[in-house]
């Protein structure tokens, strides 16, 4: 009966979490829990990303601009989904089933898929500023574009277009692939809600500060079948 009992318990807590709805539901996951970091709070400087040796040339990374890369590494919890990894913006970040940590670090994440899931990138010779992430974590690794990727426990950290909101996370279990990373680079399956299809990547025009047509997450065109 205890063993019964806690595969019903379990069964709650991943199917039970989502409200319904879920791809006209706007505010999803964006309220903070009670106990959510203040995202007020200024993040303390983090000691140098460690980790693996970056794949590729990390001396001929292209220099970014200031919001293009990511800045802050900050861990936060929200309403229904506990523990997040947040960027400066109050954006949650998500990992990759694709990807691959060995033998070596590769992002798998390019083309329309970088632009649905925007990687969080920083210049070379910069350093995040965490806060409740360790720094022995934190690391990066070179993209297929020359593009330095930050990794969390050597796994490439990305951001959804399908958030439109900080402190949402649309993205999880988006194609049974992408899940929300906790601080110490697992996946967060604390509420894991019916696998659904990535948005459709963003127009030139949208990229350039055009109409937002990507819609919400898991509603990509229909007849289409993004496989990121």
């Amino acid at each position: 009966m205890k063993v019964v009992g806690a595969s019903i318990a379990a069964a709650f807590v991943l199917t039970g979490c989502a409200p319904a709805g879920l791809d006209n539901a706007s505010d999803y996951g964006a309220e903070p829990a009670a106990n959510a970091v203040d995202a007020t709070a200024t993040p303390t400087p983090g000691a140098e990303p460690e980790g693996d040796a970056p794949e590729g040339d990390e001396a001929e990374a292209p220099e970014l601009s200031e919001d293009e890369t990511t800045s802050e590494l900050n861990a936060a919890k929200v309403k229904r989904m506990g523990e997040t990894v947040q960027n400066e913006d109050g954006f949650v970040l998500y990992r990759f089933d694709d990807d691959k940590v060995k033998p070596k670090v590769v992002s798998e994440c390019n083309g329309d898929c970088a632009k649905v899931w925007p990687p969080s990138v920083i210049n070379k010779g910069e350093k995040p500023k965490l806060k409740g992430v360790d720094a022995d974590k934190v690391g990066t690794v070179v993209r297929e574009d020359g593009t330095l990727q930050l990794t969390i426990d050597k796994w490439p950290v990305y951001t959804y277009v399908g958030d439109k909101k900080p402190g949402q996370w649309k993205g999880q279990n988006v194609g049974k692939k992408w899940f929300v990373i906790t601080p110490d680079g697992k996946k967060n399956l604390t509420c894991l809600p019916a696998p659904s299809k990535a948005v459709a990547p963003p127009s030139d025009e949208e990229e350039e500060g055009g109409s937002d047509s990507a819609g919400d997450a898991g509603s990509a065109d229909s007849g289409s079948d993004y496989s990121y």
